[in-house]
């Protein structure tokens, strides 16, 4: 009696837990059934750090993170609760992350995606579960967003690319049990397929700076190749559609610039001007997965400025990321190792097309736009004054298997009466946990300006990758024909003309356990190059060694190289000259206060000179380098962010200094709140040249800026940039000529006004 009496109260206490605990019974081993829910979430409803009413208690509950970093497969240190539900309108996500230390947690008001550093919870949903691609979005214990687009295998658009802006509200609150922070994504700022029941897969992680430690819920393993293939699938969305829906985006843009012109009648002069510019920005979205952007005048002025980088001395192009809206929406569809498409080649357009979309398998994207800039700013006489270039692209792939992929890329650009042209396939594919390879083959063909005779060439690139807990592996060989040409991509050493070689990374890694040290890790790295006769170009060969801390890491390595340059490759060269040269680097990064994060880089050793003196040629001088970068967050809404640079070249027969080269950045950004901040840059850089064909060149620059930010596309900025340089005119004859001088002197100024806002339904 006693028994069956014990057993119906275990059986009642049973049913009234059940019936009063959230919707985890809904996760399953392989996934999670998320609810739908009757109203909208806030924090509010989880007050104390539990559900607290019956709307959270109806969402679905998803506990048990594991560690991926420091601790491979252990639990998390700290516990984290996630409850999930949608409506038909909206996906919610709220984190309850709850801490031992909670006065430890890094919070800072900062701007949107300014959040390194500070205490991180995520969602990422890979909305077609296709394993190739997923929206990501962050949020902080204050509520401050980051978003991205996460994308699978090697190419330049692999990882996470955070040129992705979203709409979706965010908030955070800090408590005496740690934080939490909610989410709450529109479904018309995501693409899935148009079906009734949707299969999603899910991932949740929790960043936890000040131990080095990120933990995911389902368990992220770096002893497995990929991350979306480590997801959990999300069932149970149904009856949803973000619509036919449409964003339009105008904006106003006003500026008022005093600057030198250096083509003045006369020689330079400083000429005032005033510019307006209207503009609007379109997109239409097409039964949930297609998109047609439209951009007429585009917003094509950039209010957020490059980080500086040493170009002083370099033998090929440095690239800059790309930063301009109507470029944003499914960028990852362009993306190829070899980078075939680089739209920060498409200067000053007037006007664009594209559309990209997938259905089932297949996926498509194509760009139509115009350039004006190469018939800009060019004599009446020259036959390309007041030409523009047409750019047309084309995407398509076909997905395979779990992971694996086909397609090509096509590219076309137009200018006067030539052209360039490239054509692409490849193919991305997986084998096992740990192995993947990617293959391209790529074909240009370009008809130049003027009625030169036309010219072919191909590239293939194949490349074999390993990645696990303790082994990894890239090995990676490309070869161009002497007649290849992207006139709209970016090709760097590896990728160019009449080059063909491999390069290797081998990486071993070791975590002690029961010791302070997280990990450390032997690599070795090599290159070697050869053109299309079979001489070699260029080698390179050097280990390097690692050791990290919870929050501190220290790098060391030296690197041999042999560039070789041939006729033809530096002016008054007639023969082919070996160059070896030799350096070592050590590293070291800190963050262990939440108010510092600091980043020290130093190289010493011999390089290759290719600023000798006029007559001279190049040869191997010795070289020192330091790189710092250092963020400071004295109180909660101040960040500032320094970066300085200095490269230094002296000749190993005198002792002379060849150059120096001395960039110093500083980045104050003051948050009043969410949307309101006020920034100001200075950047100083000084080339002081001795034994160099470069001249001595300053240049101060003064940069200020308030922000009004809604969202990523309603904006109101009002800004001033000032900028200096050692020159003066000197009056020659009659005639105006610059000359250099080691005093500053303003040679521009401008002040502006943006304004944009989203209109959506």
């Amino acid at each position: 009696m006693k028994s069956k009496l014990s057993y119906l109260t275990g059986t009642v206490l049973a049913v009234l837990i059940f019936s009063l605990s959230p919707a985890q019974a809904q996760v399953t081993a392989d996934g999670i059934s998320i609810a739908r829910i009757n109203g909208q979430p806030s924090l509010e409803d989880f007050a104390g750090m539990t559900p607290a009413t019956a709307l959270a208690r109806s969402m679905t509950r998803v506990e048990g993170f594991i560690q991926r970093l420091p601790d491979d497969g252990d639990p998390a240190t700290q516990r984290t609760e996630v409850y999930i539900g949608y409506t038909a309108s909206d996906l919610y996500a709220i984190f309850l992350a709850f801490d031992t230390n909670p006065n430890l947690i890094r919070a800072n008001m900062a701007a949107r995606e300014n959040i390194d550093e500070d205490d991180i919870v995520e969602l990422t949903i890979d909305t077609f579960n296709d394993q190739r691609t997923a929206f990501s979005f962050r949020t902080t214990a204050l509520g401050i967003q980051w978003d991205a687009r996460w994308t699978e295998g090697s190419s330049r658009r692999a990882g996470f690319d955070t040129t992705l802006e979203a709409v979706w509200q965010s908030d955070g609150q800090l408590t005496d049990q740690g934080y939490m922070a909610s989410m709450s994504i529109p479904l018309s700022s995501l693409r899935f397929s148009d079906s009734d029941e949707q299969t999603w897969r899910v991932q949740f992680a929790r960043i936890i700076p000040r131990r080095n430690e990120e933990s995911y819920w389902p368990p992220y393993s770096i002893d497995i190749v990929g991350r979306l293939n480590q997801t959990a699938l999300m069932r149970g969305i149904r009856d949803v559609d973000s619509g036919n829906n449409y964003q339009i985006v105008p904006f106003i843009f006003a500026r008022e610039v005093d600057a030198l012109d250096l083509r003045a009648a006369g020689g330079p002069a400083f000429d005032r001007e005033s510019e307006q510019d209207v503009g609007v920005d379109a997109k239409f979205i097409f039964n949930d997965t297609w998109v047609l952007d439209v951009t007429l005048n585009p917003d094509f002025s950039q209010v957020e400025s490059d980080q500086p980088q040493v170009t002083v001395n370099e033998r090929f192009e440095v690239q800059f990321p790309e930063r301009r809206p109507f470029f944003i929406e499914n960028a990852d569809f362009f993306a190829t190792d070899s980078t075939l498409v680089f739209t920060r080649r498409i200067v000053d357009p007037e006007g664009g097309i594209r559309f990209t979309g997938r259905s089932g398998n297949y996926g498509f994207g194509s760009i139509l736009i115009n350039d004006e800039a190469p018939g800009q700013n060019r004599n009446p006489g020259d036959p390309l004054a007041g030409e523009k270039a047409t750019i047309g692209i084309i995407r398509g792939y076909r997905d395979i298997s779990e992971q694996d992929r086909i397609g090509f890329l096509a590219t076309s650009r137009e200018l006067a009466d030539g052209h360039n042209r490239a054509a692409l396939v490849d193919g991305r594919f997986r084998f096992g946990e740990n192995w993947q390879t990617q293959l391209e083959l790529v074909g240009t063909e370009t008809d130049p300006r003027g009625g030169g005779p036309s010219y072919t060439g191909y590239q293939r690139n194949i490349q074999l990758n390993r990645t696990g807990r303790l082994f990894n592996n890239h090995t990676h060989f490309i070869e161009a024909s002497p007649g290849f040409r992207t006139e709209l991509g970016f090709q760097n050493r590896f990728f160019r003309a009449d080059t063909s070689g491999l390069h290797q990374r081998v990486a071993l890694n070791f975590y002690p356990e029961s010791s302070t040290i997280n990990s450390w890790n032997v690599t070795g790295f090599g290159v070697y190059l050869e053109d299309d006769a079979g001489t070699k170009i260029f080698s390179q060969l050097g280990p390097s060694a690692g050791l990290t801390f919870d929050t501190t890491r220290y790098d060391i390595g030296w690197t041999d190289y042999a560039e070789i340059l041939r006729a033809g490759d530096f002016p008054g060269l007639g023969t082919t000259r070996v160059y070896r040269y030799d350096n070592w680097n050590i590293g070291y990064n800190n963050n262990t206060l939440s108010q510092v994060d600091l980043s020290i880089r130093y190289l010493s050793g011999t390089t290759l000179n290719l600023v000798p003196p006029l007559g001279s040629l190049p040869d191997v001088a010795d070289t020192n380098r330091l790189d710092v970068d250092l963020l400071l967050r004295p109180f909660d809404r101040l960040r500032i962010n320094n970066t300085y640079l200095y490269t230094e070249l002296e000749s190993r027969n005198s002792g002379r200094k060849i150059f120096s080269n001395e960039i110093f950045r500083s980045n104050w950004n003051y948050q009043f709140t969410k949307e309101l901040s006020l920034r100001f840059i200075a950047q100083y850089e000084d080339t002081d040249a001795d034994l160099s064909r470069l001249t001595d060149d300053k240049n101060l620059n003064f940069d200020l800026l308030l922000r009004y930010v809604i969202n990523p596309w309603s904006a109101f900025y009002v800004g001033y940039n000032s900028n200096q340089s050692n020159f003066d005119i000197a009056e020659m004859e009659g005639e105006r000529e610059l000359i250099v001088t080691d005093d500053l002197k303003r040679d521009g100024d401008q002040f502006f006004v943006k304004f944009s806002y989203l209109f959506q339904r």
